[in-house]
């Protein structure tokens, strides 16, 4: 289900983009990455601010969702073409797409929730995703909805 975010929350949304895009990466919390892809369809540069759900600092790898789902642009397009770019405050580096399966995803999604309650359910709300707040709702949320997604260093 792909939704647009409209208003004070687009400006909330975009806000680190911009940081990004104007060298600031550095002031933005950790919780955020900057990815930059391929678009599918045009093959031009592509860019967009992800939460970042989970980081491994041992492997290097981060996990995101897929908020508004698999239609998300950014989700089509690194499912399309996996190789990219991300940005952790002013660190770039050369990574690789690899979507979780629909298990994965759930269990993921549980964890986040477990993780930042406030947060997980403040994102149902604006995803339009129903939960009662226990770990099973969470868990098929993430199994038919959001998908995750793990970002490999290269």
């Amino acid at each position: 289900m792909s939704r647009t975010v409209t208003g004070l929350r687009r400006l909330v949304f975009r806000a680190p983009n911009v940081l990004f895009r104007r060298g600031l990466g550095g002031v933005v919390p950790t919780r955020f990455l900057y990815l930059e892809h391929i678009g599918r369809r045009s093959g031009r540069l592509r860019n967009t601010v992800l939460e970042v759900v989970a980081h491994d600092a041992e492997t290097g790898t981060f996990h995101v969702a897929a908020g508004f789902g698999a239609d998300s642009d950014w989700y089509r397009n690194v499912s399309r073409t996996p190789e990219m770019t991300i940005q952790v405050r002013r660190s770039r580096i050369p990574a690789r797409a690899v979507p979780l399966d629909p298990e994965e995803s759930g269990e993921a999604m549980v964890a986040y929730a477990r993780r930042y309650p406030r947060a997980a359910r403040r994102i149902m709300s604006i995803v339009g995703a129903d939960t009662d707040g226990t770990d099973e709702s969470y868990r098929e949320i993430g199994r038919r909805r959001i998908p995750f997604v793990r970002f490999d260093p290269r």
